[in-house]
């Protein structure tokens, strides 16, 4: 079965990279979003299995930890697993403290660590 992913907030290059890695892992249609006002309109018209958010967005440089508030004090998205993308175990802590899964880095994509981070959603 295919999973739906919805990738938040990246550059083309790390879109791509994070798209190739997820798809050469998992059976997965990766949709992206750009801005937080993207994200919330997108997750109201359709479902995903996971939500990937960039610490910080590429097209305004918000804050990811802002879309993740967003999204666990909604209930129509609060079940919706997501996790945060950066490289810095603090902000991961942070994201995990307001209710996202652990997640991983830039620097660890294809790396095992990332996929068992990721099977429970995606696998």
């Amino acid at each position: 079965m295919t999973r739906r992913v919805l990738n938040v907030g990246q550059c083309v290059p790390d879109t791509i990279k994070i798209t190739n890695f997820l798809k050469s892992s998992f059976d997965v249609e990766i949709i992206p979003s750009a801005t937080a006002p993207e994200t919330i309109d997108l997750l109201g018209k359709s479902s995903y299995d996971l939500v990937l958010i960039n610490r910080k967005l590429d097209a305004d440089y918000t804050d990811g930890m802002d879309i993740i508030r967003q999204m666990k004090s909604d209930e129509r998205f609060q079940k919706i697993p997501v996790m945060l993308i950066t490289n810095y175990p603090e902000y991961q802590q942070e994201a995990v403290a307001i209710g996202a899964a652990y997640g991983f880095g830039k620097d660890e994509l294809g790396s095992s660590d990332a996929v068992a981070r990721l099977t429970p959603y995606l696998g």
